[in-house]
């Protein structure tokens, strides 16, 4: 395969997996907002879309992160790049399908890492770069949105605690509609980074920018554009876990969610940390189940979700090892992988059609299950 058809085949693949991250990651925004009323379930895709797009373009601190940090770019090339993409998606595919709000950033770089150490040996990846920005923030990040969203929530409540139950909702619902649109700024700036980083990364190794170069214009507005057409499409089966399955939200815990998740995220985002949006919205609104007394925080949906949060990093990496070693073969490698993740893609859309979410109902715990095991 002619180098360059393949640099567009990692472009197009990169821009298929921020289009994932997109609808995989809707619900760390805008879960809480939908459950509490604060906004209707289209507007607020439609909101966070917009605000994604903004978000892209405020930093590329993390986008350098991927791009000259986690992989050596002189020991991998297009080919190792798209094999780790294939890793990520597939994961993203997985877990959107079960309703688990993974992480889309640790699927890429597990994907990227896998691809990277099999194919070209474990000299290719940057471990300390691993576990200074992505392993030790994907530990810190929900502890400390935790225990802020914890600190926020008991403060909401009772600095409010002698007004009008109605009144306080409809004042805490104002306060939703900006607290969950900066966590889609957010998270823009984080996530978006990291398609930029991956396709700067193809576009280094193929010779067409020089090594550490920042993102062009266009790589910026594409991965924008990719990741707000995710969001607005709504990722409604991670939506409800986050919304409904974690705990019964009321209105000063979703703002005090959404507000701690934006502090985690934008700090990280200008030091170039890449961490998981998804874990700190999961820590939030844990924290804000934990600071509203008597409030229910359904441990075993959570522990499902840290099971898959432990395993997202390692299955990537195989799915990714694997598609880039069969990439690697060349032209036969590339079309049999690419095939391979349509095929599971198409696949994990027809199983989602047997018990659809969508914004109608998404809101609503399935009538088989009880809210303290609801995770569809």
């Amino acid at each position: 395969m002619d180098i360059s058809l393949l640099v567009i085949v990692v472009i197009v693949t990169a821009l298929a997996f921020d289009f994932t991250n997109g609808f995989h990651d809707t619900a760390n925004a805008m879960a809480t907002s939908i459950a509490t009323g604060a906004l209707s379930p289209r507007v607020a895709v439609g909101v966070s879309a917009v605000f994604n797009l903004v978000g892209a373009f405020l930093s590329v601190q993390v986008a350098k992160t991927i791009s000259s940090g986690i992989v050596d770019d002189t020991k991998i090339n297009a080919a190792i790049i798209f094999g780790g993409l294939v890793g990520a998606i597939v994961w993203n595919l997985l877990t959107w399908l079960l309703g688990l709000p993974s992480s889309s950033s640790h699927a890429l770089f597990g994907g990227l890492i896998g691809a990277s150490w099999i194919a070209a040996g474990s000299g290719a990846v940057h471990f300390e770069t691993v576990l200074e920005k992505i392993i030790v923030p994907a530990i810190a990040s929900p502890i400390i949105a935790g225990v802020v969203a914890t600190a926020a929530t008991f403060l909401a409540y009772k600095l409010t605690a002698k007004s009008e139950k109605t009144e306080r909702a409809k004042g805490f619902k104002a306060g939703q509609i900006l607290s969950a649109s900066m966590v889609s700024l957010a998270h823009g700036t984080n996530d978006a980074q990291k398609t930029m980083g991956v396709i700067t990364l193809t576009l280094v190794t193929a010779g067409a920018l020089p090594s550490g170069s920042n993102p062009p214009l266009l790589v910026i507005l594409g991965a924008g554009l990719a990741i707000s057409l995710g969001t607005f499409l709504g990722g409604w089966r991670i939506i409800r876990t986050l919304g409904k399955g974690l705990t019964e939200i009321e209105t000063p815990q979703g703002f005090a969610a959404e507000a701690s998740a934006t502090a985690t995220i934008l700090a990280s985002s200008q030091v170039g940390f890449a961490l998981s949006t998804t874990h700190v919205a999961t820590g939030a609104i844990i924290g804000s189940g934990v600071g509203k007394r008597l409030s229910e925080v359904r441990w075993g949906v959570a522990g499902r979700m840290a099971i898959a949060w432990l395993f997202t990093l390692p299955a990537a990496a195989i799915v990714g090892a694997i598609a880039g070693r069969t990439a690697a073969l060349g032209t036969a490698g590339t079309v049999i992988v690419a095939l391979a993740a349509v095929a599971i893609g198409v696949g994990a859309y027809l199983l989602s059609r047997r018990q659809p979410v969508s914004a109608g109902n998404v809101n609503e715990l399935p009538s088989t299950t009880t809210p303290a095991t609801a995770s569809a």
